[in-house]
């Protein structure tokens, strides 16, 4: 501290303290509710989607990044397969049209949901697949969607057959209300 007639000599200004409340962003809400939110800006939900020909190498891959995701203490919240899908190919002659060989190839699909991931952690997770990705294995992440779930389902011809009936019949008759 310095006296009242050295201060005045220098000019300085008079101390003065100034009070800083920390307030939420509410004046109902407590403070400790801002200890609760992550600490960085969080991926909501994504689809790890991974794709290939050779289904016990592609059960592995996914096995290993079910692992790894665990590891970096990421929600995993459902992991699930999609029906095979088949293609055929044909190999051609030269200069003709004269079928070769043919081939059915199928693509077997593996599905990882990973949900409030931390924007800090994805691209470790996203280096960390790519590094160990197998050959002829494709990966992809995208947010999941509506469609992501549709996919997931087989439809029941069954159902399908009987409402397309109905609606050549002339559609639902509305129930009347007593």
């Amino acid at each position: 501290q310095l006296l009242p007639s050295l201060r005045r000599t220098l000019q300085l200004p008079k101390p003065s303290t100034t009070t800083v409340r920390h307030t939420s962003g509410s004046v109902y809400e407590p403070d400790y509710l801002d200890s609760l939110k992550p600490n960085f800006p969080q991926y909501e939900s994504l689809n790890v989607q991974i794709k290939g020909y050779d289904y016990p190498q592609l059960e592995s891959y996914q096995r290993f990044l079910h692992g790894m995701a665990e590891y970096l203490d990421l929600d995993v919240s459902d992991c699930y397969a999609l029906p095979p899908q088949q293609t055929q190919v044909q190999r051609l002659r030269p200069n003709s049209t004269v079928v070769e060989s043919e081939y059915k190839l199928t693509t077997y699909e593996r599905n990882l949901q990973l949900n409030n991931v931390d924007a800090p952690i994805y691209p470790q997770f996203l280096r960390l697949a790519q590094a160990a990705l197998p050959e002829g294995v494709s990966l992809r992440v995208q947010e999941h969607t509506d469609d992501c779930e549709e996919r997931r389902y087989v439809p029941d011809k069954e159902l399908l057959d009987l409402k397309s009936e109905l609606e050549r019949m002339g559609g639902a008759t509305p129930t009347k209300k007593k």
